[in-house]
């Protein structure tokens, strides 16, 4: 049996793009779970597949959030995804993002989807952000973020230039100001009159977003069906902890997310920082070590002592760099030892661990750098580069990331492959002498 609504499908109001199983256990559950989500409808799309997008539109946009806790699940079908898109349907985005009644745009892309270079601006020497300047000149199709986003937009400014906001929802520090700027590079390279264009109607609102979602297995599936007694297709697994901190503005309204708990505040970096180096840097931490110890899920890995040890030295090194009480930090790790320790949330090791060679710069490094400044040798930064070397090597879960190549060509040498990754810390004798040390 297949659900349909029993009450009116909300009007589109906001178009987001990444149709995974965070952002509808995330942004999706905020607005559904508005006051006003009766007028909040989302137009969700895919990266590039269509296999989800089909699944949820046979399923007329509904889905099962299971809120996973230490003893047992809550489940729920939410409402807020009016429509589900393959991201390869350009037309369909162009035209939402065209309408003047969409208000918001989100994002949930992960951290390489944004074609950053090295200075933090779009990548210029790409081939696919070429070819999206070309498309974008000439009216083909877009396939990167950054095209897709300013494609749309210049669909909004050719529809009468309506104002809108975009709110990156990815572990990027800064990401309000990242995504603006891979975005403008976009159509400056293009149409310098759309660059203009967006400096003056569009608004990038920052974010920091939490909220632990692995990803759904058949067992959920079935144990869905036997709950509910219909077969979703789409159901999505997450934890009972959930935060959402945004700044920045929303020319034409937003939901009310603040009422299940969203919170609006002037400046995001000191939560951001915490999130990213104390949960983000130690799910990194514990997909390399814990890999290499044979561990498959985060519960496994931070119940060894081993691993244990190497996550405390971390989160104290890391501490020392987040701009927040003390207080508030002890609180903030003992909420994460629970939450990494709930035995039901099977949060693999192996999803956690895709993409280092983009989230480590981020994760970790930065940490790292901080702390050889004042003098200090970073243990658990250490091991977490040196579990990442061994993971390149083939120890652990299996590699997982699209710009792995030239790092695991160069793995067989601790300076050959920091010298690409970082290498202000290839000149370092110390460092690289510490991560051969915990690498053997």
């Amino acid at each position: 049996m297949t659900p349909s609504r029993t009450t009116p499908r909300p009007p589109v109001r906001i178009v987001h793009l990444g149709l995974g199983g965070f952002f509808r256990a995330h942004q999706a559950w905020y607005t559904g779970a508005a006051p006003d989500a009766a007028g909040w409808g989302i137009a969700a799309f895919t990266g590039r597949s269509r296999e989800l997008a089909d699944q949820l539109a046979h399923q007329d946009g509904l889905y099962t959030l299971v809120v996973r806790g230490p003893e047992q699940d809550e489940m729920a079908v939410q409402h807020a995804v009016a429509e589900a898109h393959p991201g390869t349907d350009l037309p369909t985005w162009l035209d939402r993002l065209a309408r003047p009644e969409v208000a918001v745009v989100t994002l949930t892309v992960t951290e390489a989807a944004y074609a950053r270079a090295g200075d933090g601006g779009l990548d210029l020497a790409r081939p696919d952000v070429r070819a999206d300047i070309e498309a974008l000149r000439d009216g083909g199709d877009v396939v990167t973020v950054p095209g897709r986003l300013a494609a749309g937009l210049a669909a909004r400014r050719a529809a009468g230039g309506a104002p809108v906001a975009v709110v990156p929802c990815d572990n990027l520090p800064g990401n309000g100001p990242a995504a603006a700027r891979v975005v403008t590079d976009m159509a400056r390279a293009a149409d310098p009159a759309l660059a203009g264009w967006i400096g003056d109607h569009v608004s990038f609102v920052t974010t920091m977003v939490d909220r632990i979602t692995p990803r759904t297995t058949q067992d959920d599936v079935r144990a869905v069906a036997e709950r509910t007694g219909w077969r979703d297709e789409a159901p999505v697994v997450t934890e009972p902890f959930t935060e959402w901190i945004l700044s920045g503005d929303f020319p034409l309204g937003r939901p009310a997310w603040d009422a299940p708990g969203a919170r609006f505040v002037d400046d995001v970096h000191p939560y951001e920082t915490r999130k990213l180096l104390l949960l983000n840097g130690g799910h990194s931490l514990l997909a390399y070590a814990g890999g290499a110890c044979g561990h498959d899920t985060v519960a496994a890995a931070v119940t060894d002592p081993g691993c244990r040890r190497l996550l405390d030295q971390w989160w104290d090194e890391a501490s020392r760099h987040v701009p927040l009480p003390a207080a508030d930090l002890a609180a903030y790790r003992a909420e994460l030892l629970e939450r990494f320790a709930n035995p039901r949330m099977r949060h693999t090791l192996a999803q956690i661990a895709a993409d280092g060679s983009q989230k480590l710069p981020i994760r970790v490094l930065p940490v790292l750098r901080a702390e050889r400044a004042a003098g200090r040798m970073p243990t658990g930064a250490v091991h977490t580069l040196a579990g990442w070397i061994q993971h390149l090597r083939g120890v652990g879960v299996p590699v997982n990331d699209a710009g792995a190549g030239p790092f695991q060509d160069r793995s067989g040498s601790v300076p050959d492959l920091l010298a690409l990754l970082a290498p202000d810390l290839a000149d370092d004798a110390d460092v690289v002498e510490a991560i051969e040390q915990a690498v053997a």
